[in-house]
């Protein structure tokens, strides 16, 4: 009997997964574009990075984080990266509603612990109005971190910045926040990169520890400066 020869049964190449979506949220006193380089270096890297604007003056971090829950709320899942202020609003918004669907959010030199430099500006009558309704938040900070979230802090380590002009920072800061300031009980992981406050949002290094943390819930060991 004669046998037909076996055909080649014809299967599709696996699909390749979505680019992770990842919320850029900005500092006081910066738009949107501002994390553009940032967005730039994430998407590079494999995520779907969208940036989330608002009015940190006139609004101020209350409004925005309840702003930003409603963005977030009943979406799905998403990654956060703020830098400075916007990482203070992104842990609000998740404290005012820990089911938001977070995964895990990485602060880029945001005073978690509040901010001395805040509060020096606060004390200058001539310079107290310049942080508006950001105030509050930004010289306050939080006691521990304890949400669902995984939250990974970046800190810079070169004192270059206004905190420094300020007297608000010593030299083991990033020049506008202290490395001190960083260091919020309960997060998953800390670390140091070589960049002043600023370059925190244009620093490759920076992007590639988010990326990491993003990924694993940890960052990138290796080759970085020694926590201090």
């Amino acid at each position: 009997m004669l046998r037909r020869p076996a055909t080649a049964i014809a299967t599709e190449p696996a699909a390749e997964p979505s680019p992770r979506p990842v919320l850029l949220i900005h500092g006081i006193w910066n738009a949107g574009v501002w994390l553009s380089p940032l967005a730039a270096k994430l998407r590079a890297a494999g995520f779907s990075p969208r940036i989330w604007a608002y009015d940190s003056i006139r609004g101020g971090a209350a409004a925005a984080a309840q702003a930003l829950v409603e963005r977030l709320r009943g979406g799905s899942e998403t990654d956060i990266v703020g830098h400075s202020l916007g990482g203070l609003v992104a842990l609000e918004a998740l404290r005012l509603d820990p089911d938001l669907p977070v995964r895990r959010v990485v602060c880029l030199g945001s005073p978690l612990c509040g901010s001395g430099t805040a509060r020096a500006l606060q004390a200058r009558r001539w310079s107290s109005p310049i942080l508006g309704r950001s105030a509050d938040l930004l010289s306050q900070g939080f006691e521990r971190w304890d949400g669902a979230a995984e939250v990974g802090v970046v800190a810079g380590c070169v004192p270059r910045g206004l905190g420094r002009v300020l007297a608000a920072v010593d030299r083991e800061s990033d020049g506008t926040v202290a490395i001190a300031e960083t260091r919020l009980p309960g997060v998953c992981d800390h670390c140091l990169v070589r960049c002043s406050h600023t370059g925190l949002v244009l620093s490759p290094e920076a992007a590639h520890q988010a990326a990491v943390f993003l990924r694993t819930g940890h960052f990138d060991h290796g080759d970085v400066p020694q926590n201090v």
